[in-house]
């Protein structure tokens, strides 16, 4: 059984946010906007998404 996995890109910069906002960005592995990762679907990787949602698009 293959594991879940989503990809989230980058819409908006991560300049001037909050520095824990800063750090979910890097944390997803998120570089320039319009960068994508395809990450595993865990319970921390989501949590880090909702924290940043206002930043980042989200396909499953």
């Amino acid at each position: 059984m293959a594991k879940k996995t989503i990809k989230v890109t980058l819409t908006k910069s991560p300049i001037r946010r909050i520095a824990s906002h800063k750090a979910c960005v890097t944390g997803l592995g998120l570089r320039k906007i319009r960068s994508s990762a395809v990450l595993e679907d865990t319970p921390a990787v989501r949590g880090m998404i909702n924290k940043i949602s206002y930043m980042v698009a989200v396909e499953e």
